[in-house]
């Protein structure tokens, strides 16, 4: 009866910890990579706003070649959307939803993960001019937050490493595929 009564008290001081240790870790996270790629801002914008388009250098659409998409609403406008399922779990299933464009500026999206995990984060791409308007900056990324106690788990888990290298490798995709284009 002392060891269960120990038992209890050590589960109990553990919970605790975890509890107090969490009301001090970040709940929210933004991961972002850029790239710059030599055609005019409005082309890069025009090109990523049209989520059909992301096939052609996201990462997570390249990984499963059985993964099954639709698209549905006005392509690049407010209210698109894009739902996707593959039996991959580095892939797993949700949608994405244009929420807002400012023009040749950002674009937002809602991302609702579904499998493997329920999620929602908020996805963005930004462009901004460089080089004399011949050259384009743009930003991707993702954020969103971890509610309280879950957030406890962000201490050992570095979102910019394991999201981090996927976007710049889509950027980069990108920024190939644009270039190349006349």
């Amino acid at each position: 009866m002392k060891f269960l009564k120990q038992f209890t008290i050590l589960v109990a001081s553990i919970v605790a910890l975890v509890l107090i240790i969490a009301l001090f870790v970040e709940k929210n996270y933004d991961v972002s990579r850029s790239v710059i790629i030599k055609k005019e801002k409005s082309e890069v914008f025009n090109y990523v706003k049209a989520l059909e388009n992301h096939e052609s250098f996201s990462i997570w659409q390249q990984k499963d070649p059985n993964i099954v998409q639709t698209f549905t609403g006005e392509s690049g406008e407010v209210g698109s959307l894009y739902t996707w399922s593959s039996e991959m779990e580095d892939v797993g299933s949700g949608e994405q939803e244009i929420t807002s464009i400012e023009e040749n500026e950002k674009i937002i999206c809602e991302l609702r993960f579904k499998k493997p995990d329920e999620m929602i984060a908020e996805s963005y791409m930004t462009t901004t001019s460089a080089e004399g308007n011949l050259e384009t900056k743009l930003t991707w990324g993702i954020k969103g937050s971890s509610p309280y106690p879950f957030n406890f788990i962000m201490l050992f888990i570095d979102l910019d490493n394991e999201i981090g290298p996927d976007l710049q490798e889509g950027l980069n995709n990108l920024k190939i595929l644009m270039e190349s284009k006349d």
